[in-house]
């Protein structure tokens, strides 16, 4: 990837993405431009159900989701995955989208969660000491307290109609 692929440009691509990848399966959208958004970037629409996503976009392996709620209250990782939950609709879903070892003429990754099933794998991640970063696939050296684990994302949560239709019905 271009050195000019900023993290700015990383949001915006993820986004376009994201929604290209729901038109693709036969979904309507409706996109917000424009940072911070109120909790979400797109809804996506079949007949008369709705679902709200959230696009997160990474060229680094990994998503930083809820380091700010550590910094409250002196919290443990567990305090401020709990804490990141509850601050996001359980109706909605994430979309995660991976740059990371693509060239221009691929596909990026592309995975859907519910904050309840992001935040279930963030308490696992380290052996179950737990993390605020999401990664998509991290093998723990030695020196790491989870030294020898290896946590991803689930197969499960992969792009695909099926999932989509399970997050409708979670919605």
């Amino acid at each position: 990837m271009s050195k000019k692929f900023t993290s700015y440009h990383v949001g915006v691509a993820a986004e376009a993405i994201a929604a290209a990848q729901f038109a693709r399966c036969g979904y309507d959208m409706s996109v917000q431009y424009g940072a911070n958004q109120p909790g979400y970037d797109l809804i996506v629409v079949k007949g008369k159900r709705l679902l709200k996503v959230s696009v997160k976009g990474s060229q680094k392996k990994a998503w930083g989701l809820c380091q700010s709620h550590l910094n409250d209250e002196n919290r443990t990782y567990h305090d401020a995955i709990n804490h990141w939950k509850k601050c996001h609709d359980s109706g909605m879903a994430f979309c995660f989208v991976q740059f990371e070892r693509v060239g221009i003429d691929g596909m990026p990754r592309v995975y859907l969660a519910t904050p309840g099933e992001v935040a279930k794998r963030l308490h696992q991640t380290k052996n179950g000491e737990g993390d605020t970063v999401l990664y998509e696939k991290k093998v723990w050296t030695k020196r790491a307290i989870a030294s020898g684990t290896i946590d991803a994302i689930p197969d499960s949560w992969k792009f695909s109609e099926k999932r989509i239709e399970e997050l409708f019905k979670t919605a």
